[in-house]
């Protein structure tokens, strides 16, 4: 059965555009020609469009349940795969239960007070919430609706489905040990961290350099600000220098796929020259070159989790906020 991922991804556009156009949502302006392509999608794969049901009647079904997503996106795009396949996972589930998803938002867009608002002036039953928001934002959103489950937010008021990013990065970065790597960088991210240090994963990374008695070039740490162009820059830069470790332990599948293509761009071999692991096994991580190694993430599988915990929330479970931690594996490919 189609999903809404389904027809963003025929129709090259975001599973918010396809939302809104399925919604007669006035609100964004969109050509035409993008909604002949999304209908044209939703024609060709036969995507169900759950018929809107008055509020006299919606009693007799699920449809006076609400529920929402708020997505996490980058400067560029909404198609980030990590979250793409984490949503497409409460899509399935809440599907199976037969429920859908509302509405779909992201949070610059919650950052205009008028969206904010009117997002949730009607009644909200649950939301799924894949961005950390600001604490003005959250608590605006926390007042107005009852159950919200997090995906790896950091929120100790509300349930959280995550996995455990420190446990990741030292599992990887003791693999690379593993294979004689003594000279050993990290690409990552700061995200809700003050600076790149301060992250769980940079942790991981660092306790298992120093449980091995390995130094720490801070040359050779790179805060992509999770973004493949400034990753890409800054390898590339490090490349030029001639100043670079063996290996490179990339806390996010994406990051290391942007460095990939530096080292490919300055004739560096992988991994004759540098190995690289990254993290979450994203599904184009086994059709790079050459196939990345790294640590994968159930992403499908804490979307149905998450959708299983709000809906039982939903539905009166009241026990205190949860943190679920779901196992995560090594997946040995060609680039280490």
């Amino acid at each position: 059965m189609s999903t809404i991922r389904d027809v963003a991804k025929l129709a090259n556009v975001s599973t918010a555009t396809v939302s809104r156009i399925l919604n007669n949502d006035s609100k964004y302006k969109m050509t035409e020609e993008t909604k002949k392509r999304v209908l044209d999608a939703v024609a060709a794969l036969q995507y169900e469009i759950q018929p809107k049901i008055s509020k006299k009647n919606s009693s007799a079904s699920n449809n006076h349940i609400k529920i929402g997503c708020i997505l996490s996106v980058t400067k560029k795009k909404y198609n980030d795969p990590y979250f793409m396949a984490i949503l497409s996972g409460v899509e399935k589930q809440l599907h199976s239960k037969g429920y859908e998803i509302s509405f779909i938002k992201t949070g610059p867009e919650l950052e205009e007070k008028n969206t904010l608002v009117s997002t949730f002036q009607d009644q909200v039953s649950g939301l799924i919430l894949m961005e950390p928001l600001n604490s003005e934002i959250y608590n605006y959103i926390r007042k107005n609706v009852p159950h919200i489950v997090g995906i790896d937010t950091q929120r100790n008021d509300i349930d959280n489905v995550c996995y455990d990013h420190y446990e990741i990065a030292t599992v990887a970065t003791r693999y690379l040990i593993s294979k004689g790597h003594t000279k050993i960088g990290f690409i990552g991210g700061h995200g809700e961290a003050k600076q790149i240090t301060d992250s769980q994963r940079y942790q991981g990374y660092y306790l298992a350099m120093h449980s091995a008695g390995l130094e720490i070039n801070k040359e050779w740490i790179i805060d992509s600000g999770w973004d493949e162009d400034i990753c890409s820059s800054k390898v590339d830069a490090l490349c030029k220098s001639n100043n670079y470790p063996t290996a490179f332990f990339a806390a996010s599948d994406l990051m290391a796929m942007a460095a990939l293509n530096s080292f490919y761009n300055n004739h560096i071999s992988v991994p004759s020259d540098v190995a690289v692991i990254g993290m979450s096994d994203i599904e184009m991580a086994k059709f790079s070159n050459p196939p990345l190694t790294t640590i994968r993430v159930p992403m499908e599988e804490i979307g149905v989790v998450a959708a299983d915990l709000l809906l039982a929330r939903i539905h009166g479970y009241n026990l205190l906020p949860q943190k679920i931690i779901l196992p995560t594996s090594l997946i040995t490919r060609s680039s280490t």
